[in-house]
């Protein structure tokens, strides 16, 4: 790797991340520096991003914006593709520490699997001649607070928290792909970044937008740790200088030696709005973990002639000066305002593994037939981190209806209404609702949050449904009964959509029972009991081939079913058709834990070998009981007369496509 590069003259970049902060004032900074450079902006309009941070930009004739996720592989392939681009600008992350102590795993999706399908898309077009990857100064974890020396761009990382692992991680990524494919990487890291245009969930505008407001401002633990702040201008330039004078496999550090401390900020801050820091700094309860100090060597940069150039005071009174003229800009962000983020568990999506074993032999696919309309139909569907959210999406994807994913939380009506104005849907979908990570155990002692999504949310999104005149899918589970004398196992007698819940092993199971019983009055909804989902994804692990497949001991009892390959498309189709109330949504019989494991061994691996044990055993290594039951499916079976028999439907759809041979 040489030290020194030959001037670099990109053609066609894509930004991801593009409407966020740091990446929408390095994109507005080329617009205007680089007329003859086409500028592609990659963003899916996050909470923390919006289209308003590139409105200078708009008006470009070189500038162009996607939304779209870069967890999307058709979308990353078809823009390298269809854009011809030569350079990639990789902004695009979950960044907030604080929410990646309650909600690692989407930092995980979102930082790690989502570069890992850009990377993949470079390999597979072969078209990039630049990877700037941006991380981060955590990686290198926490530093002295007596040293004077900074961490260099060789240092060892030795990341603290969830978010700074998985930014770790994905450069790790980053350097194979340099390593076993030549991809022309090189990766920046950098220290703390204020300005214009940042989403209030950070420190700086968090205090200045409390400070506008007259509330106190809330500093984690005694408020000694210690950090380097850079304006975000000086920033955008930094990228300007690493993108046309940057080595390909080097990592630059874009830092600054001037340090302050938290409490020293918020001094600052009340300085400039003459309040009095001990009447408004108030300390709270400190995060999980927080480092004391972040302190780079900031010289292999300054080598290529960047250098900081706003001091501190300037640039705070320039950050706060803008926040005054738009105090509205992110809209309603008291939740962000608050001293310690609240979060939703998500659950992720098959889409990592679908999209690798699909993805890639689908460049041509065309991004404007993904949202071609069909019949004036358009969903809005909410659950677009689940795994059945994600395959409704490709369902209307194959079927041409045009849909998007909802934005809003469940439990804020107002963001749903936002959604809706936005969308303006003939059908809404929910597939949204915590079932725990890495099972409903997790409900057990997040009870609060179970409830507030499950029961609350579901039931806000009915109501606005019915107010809208909306209909709606809502999936709900069949996991609210348990055999009993009148429906012993093996006896053909299922539980029907008119019998009442009698399963109360689980608190996640009675919050499911609880809104179901709501939601009868509600008749524009469709409520579909989905029970034990399986697909032909046997890399999923949220399938229950796949789950049981990887137990050490398993129970053998019969269980009614949903194979979702032939079940799903059912749910498109009952929701163009406008049909409402209860439905047990499995397939017709049960199977048992046994006779799957069969078939798995004869289809898939011969070896394969399990054990059992009986329920009580099993009670000792869970924290809540499960259910198991048989669903009576015939009122299904009479709307759709070619619905197959789970035994028949899991050999069909899941061990045929799937056999070894």
């Amino acid at each position: 790797m040489s030290t020194e590069a030959a001037p670099y003259e990109p053609k066609n970049i894509l930004l991801t991340g593009a409407a966020g902060f740091i990446a929408s004032h390095v994109t507005t900074r080329l617009i205007k520096n680089y007329p003859q450079y086409k500028i592609v902006a990659l963003d899916k309009l996050d909470y923390c991003s919006t289209i308003k941070n590139l409105e200078s930009c708009s008006s470009s004739p070189n500038f162009k914006f996607i939304k779209g996720d870069i967890a999307s592989v058709d979308i990353v392939n078809h823009l390298m593709i269809e854009e011809d681009i030569d350079t990639i600008m990789h902004f695009a992350a979950q960044t907030h520490v604080d929410n990646s102590f309650g909600n690692s795993m989407e930092f995980t999706y979102n930082n790690i699997y989502g570069t890992h399908v850009i990377l993949e898309a470079c390999r597979v077009t072969n078209c990039v001649k630049r990877f700037i990857h941006v991380s981060t100064d955590e990686v290198y974890g926490e530093t002295d607070l007596e040293t004077d020396v900074g961490n260099h761009e060789t240092s060892q990382l030795l990341p603290t928290n969830p978010y700074s692992a998985t930014k770790a991680g994905a450069e790790m990524l980053v350097m194979a792909y340099h390593r076993s494919y030549g991809l022309p990487i090189i990766t920046t890291r950098g220290n703390n970044v204020y300005g214009p245009n940042q989403y209030p969930e950070k420190l700086i505008p968090k205090f200045i937008l409390l400070a506008m407001r007259g509330e106190k401002l809330p500093i984690h633990g005694n408020g000694s740790n210690v950090r380097s702040y850079l304006y975000c201008a000086d920033v955008a330039e930094a990228f300007d200088v690493i993108l046309h004078k940057g080595a390909v496999g080097h990592v630059y550090n874009i830092g600054t030696k001037k340090e302050r401390s938290v409490q020293d900020v918020a001094q600052d801050i009340c300085k400039l709005f003459k309040l009095d820091p001990k009447q408004v700094i108030e300390f709270v309860q400190d995060r999980p973990f927080n480092d004391k100090r972040y302190f780079l060597d900031d010289q292999k940069l300054k080598k290529l002639g960047w250098k900081e150039s706003t001091p501190w005071e300037e640039g705070l009174k320039m950050t706060i000066d803008w926040y005054k003229k738009n105090p509205d800009w992110w809209g309603d962000v008291s939740t962000a305002l608050h001293p310690h983020p609240r979060f939703s568990p998500m659950n992720l999506s098959d889409e990592a593994a679908w999209s690798f074993q699909h993805g890639h032999s689908k460049l041509a696919r065309s991004f404007t037939d993904v949202h071609r309309s069909s019949g004036g139909l358009k969903f809005l569907i909410y659950g677009k981190t689940g795994w059945i959210g994600g395959l409704l999406g490709k369902l209307c994807d194959e079927e041409k209806i045009a849909w998007e994913y909802g934005k809003g939380r469940l439990e804020d009506r107002k963001s749903l209404l936002a959604d809706i104005s936005r969308i303006k849907p003939t059908h809404v979908l929910n597939a949204a609702g915590i079932t725990g990570r890495p099972n409903v155990d997790w409900c057990e002692s997040h009870k609060v949050e179970t409830i507030r999504t499950n029961v609350v949310g579901t039931l806000t999104l009915a109501d606005v449904c019915k107010e809208q005149g909306i209909h709606m899918t809502n999936f709900a589970t069949g996991c609210i009964f348990e055999y009993d004398k009148d429906h012993p196992p093996n006896s053909g007698i299922g539980f029907k959509e008119e019998d009442k819940p009698n399963f109360i092993g689980s608190f996640y199971s009675k919050t499911k029972a609880m809104v179901e019983e709501l939601l009868k009055e509600y008749e524009n909804v469709c409520t579909l009991r989905v029970r034990m989902p399986i697909s032909s994804d046997l890399n999923n692990p949220r399938n229950f081939i796949t789950k049981i497949s990887r137990y050490n001991k398993v129970v053998n009892i019969p269980n009614s079913m949903t194979v979702l390959d032939e079940l799903l498309p059912i749910s498109i189709l009952m929701a163009k058709k406008k049909l409402t109330g209860m439905w047990n949504f499995t397939n017709p019989g049960v199977i048992s834990h046994n006779e799957i494991l069969e078939l798995y061994r004869d289809y898939i691996d011969p070896k394969f070998k399990w054990e059992n044990f009986n329920l009580e055993e099993q009670a000792k290594v869970i924290v809540a009981p499960r259910s198991n039951n048989e669903m009576d499916a015939s009122k299904l079976k009479k709307e759709f007369r070619g619905l197959l028999p789970i035994r028949d439907s899991i050999i069909k759809f899941v061990f045929e496509p799937n056999k070894k041979t």
